[in-house]
């Protein structure tokens, strides 16, 4: 019983060690972005380039189920190096630095009207996968959500002929 005695005390600390670690699923919620209450991001969508070296086209719907408006001034793609908010109106693309949204509104980023330009991509971002867009609202809040990553052409055509030379470093 003796010989015994350290092996059971090892296992009696590592059993006790255990019960103070928190679950990993708590580990990963303490460094995801927090999601600002009342928004629901959804439908989000990367249209990858046909061509290397030119942006991507990102579109979602993001709805204010709150009870105050609220400014989205910043959007990211994980594996892009910037994302900028841009939106068309007729033959014109702009710069869109920042978006109020009011309680109730729902704002559809589409093709052809408000979109995010993604630029600089990672060649790891491939049609069929899955990455991440994460929203930054003027107070400091963010909400996440994925990204269905489409093959190059999936409905950009109305984009085709407008030069992006102008956002390309």
């Amino acid at each position: 019983m003796k010989r015994l005695a350290p092996l059971f005390l090892a296992v009696s600390i590592a059993a006790l060690s255990a019960c103070g670690q928190q679950p990993a699923k708590d580990d990963a919620a303490s460094t995801a972005p927090d999601a600002k209450p009342g928004l629901a991001l959804s439908e989000g969508v990367l249209v990858l380039p046909a061509v290397k070296g030119n942006p991507a086209g990102g579109y979602f719907t993001l709805v204010n189920n709150g009870d105050k408006a609220v400014t989205l001034s910043a959007v990211s793609v994980t594996g892009a190096a910037r994302a900028e908010m841009h939106e068309t109106t007729g033959e014109s693309m702009a710069a869109l630095p920042s978006l109020q949204i009011k309680p109730g509104e729902t704002v559809k980023f589409e093709r052809g009207g408000k979109h995010v330009m993604a630029f600089e991509l990672d060649p790891a971002l491939t049609a069929g996968n899955t990455g991440e867009i994460t929203l930054t609202f003027a107070d400091g809040d963010k909400v996440s959500a994925p990204l269905k990553l489409e093959a190059p052409g999936g409905g950009m055509d109305d984009m085709a002929g407008m030069d992006h030379s102008e956002h390309s470093n």
